[in-house]
């Protein structure tokens, strides 16, 4: 497998326009190539210094949690300007002119997870659309989908940081693929004289997933720090739009769930039976060192993942809480406070895309059957973009 970075350094007509041009660069800690060297080490060996970086949320190396600000910094080696896109208000999430004009050139480089709630393909678009504004090519340096092209769920009606444009949940894209469709849907040029080019992954099967990759996956986030997180994100993230743990503060997040007051036996009982393929809800124990219950003893479950191929994360755990919202009525919640900068739309809504799966199980309609409506998938398929995509020359690889 060779990723956008592993083609960059073959591509001597695009390096050469990388160093006679001033770069910007938008990456995180797992933007790295094949020898696990990160993209801006890359850059700098061929000669290519970014005039400015820009970090997604969490941050360019990465540290901060989920929701929490990041301010801007300066490169420990460089000293140039570390740009946050992640502040306190939704205008933070867009580069600023100021920093735009510093460079002719935006190089995005960042892993994702497959889930339309993982923020960075949005970063990716929000910056490329600006980019696009003061005239400013973006080159996305493409990395695969971690779980293939399997998708779930319908589109996003509702518009978020968590769902700026309509994906399914799990939407078996990669950050190029959505970027340019997006960005052509604008009526932006695309290709490498206009808006935005993509230099594609190549060496792998369209259907793979990161099972199949020939190196490891490294942590994109905190909390998404293996392969397992990855596949049941897509339904593990729900639980933020809820009062239930979603297992931040443990060694398993997404994986474990769970509550001081829940009736884990039962539901991992309750779970196991309903039909849905490819797991087993194991009854377990935890406490979590921060967030939500922190220092308490929570009763929960873990999913455990047997048949990556038949698991369907979106429907399980939207099962599993139309289940807790019945089991627990007094004591189970929907979150209602502020979530990704917006305090006037439940959560989990904004998660979903839509209120349907809130007012469902309000309402006391079955899980399973409420599941299985909200997870077909309704979105058409992503036109050619060929228009976008860089080709690079290989040695050996034979494209």
């Amino acid at each position: 497998m060779r990723v956008g970075l592993d083609r960059l350094t073959h591509h001597a007509a695009l390096l050469a326009r990388l160093k006679a041009t001033r770069v910007g660069l938008l990456a995180h800690p797992a933007s790295a190539d094949h020898q696990l060297r990160h993209v801006s080490e890359v850059l700098e060996a061929h000669g290519v210094q970014p005039r400015v970086f820009f970090g997604p949320e969490h941050g360019y190396g990465g540290e901060a949690q989920y929701m929490e600000t990041v301010g801007d910094a300066r490169h420990p080696e460089t000293g140039a300007p570390v740009i946050s896109l992640y502040g306190d208000t939704f205008a933070s999430l867009l580069p600023r002119d100021e920093h735009l004009d510093l460079i002719d050139l935006l190089v995005v480089d960042l892993a994702d997870v497959g889930s339309r709630y993982y923020t960075f393909v949005w970063t990716a678009l929000l910056a490329a659309r600006a980019a696009a504004r003061r005239g400013v090519h973006t080159l996305i340096l493409d990395r695969p989908n971690p779980l293939g092209r399997a998708r779930e769920g319908r589109s996003n009606e509702l518009r978020s940081f968590v769902g700026l444009e309509p994906l399914p949940v799990r939407h078996g894209f990669t950050v190029g693929e959505i970027v340019a469709h997006f960005l052509e849907q604008d009526g932006l040029p695309l290709g490498p004289d206009g808006a935005c080019s993509v230099l594609p992954v190549r060496g792998l099967d369209d259907d793979a997933d990161g099972w199949s990759w020939d190196r490891p996956f490294l942590l994109t986030s905190p909390n998404m720090p293996t392969l397992d997180t990855a596949l049941v994100y897509p339904g593990g993230c729900l639980l933020e739009g809820t009062n239930l743990s979603e297992g931040r503060g443990t060694t398993r997040p997404f994986e474990l769930i769970g509550a001081p007051w829940l009736d884990h036996r039962r539901l991992a009982a309750r779970l196991n039976s309903c039909g849905l393929p490819g797991f087993v809800a194991r009854p377990v124990t935890f406490c979590p060192t921060f967030q939500k219950f922190a220092g308490q003893t929570c009763r929960g479950i873990q999913i455990h993942p047997t048949d990556r191929r038949t698991f369907a994360p979106y429907a399980t755990y939207l099962t599993l809480l139309g289940m807790v919202c019945a089991m627990h009525p007094e004591a189970f919640a929907f979150r209602t406070d502020l979530y990704e900068f917006i305090d006037d739309i439940p959560a989990l809504d904004l998660l979903s895309g839509s209120p349907r799966a809130r007012l469902a199980f309000q309402r006391g309609d079955d899980p399973v059957a409420v599941a299985r409506d909200l997870s077909a998938v309704d979105f058409v398929n992503l036109p050619s973009l060929e228009q976008a995509m860089i080709e690079a020359e290989y040695p050996g690889e034979g494209d």
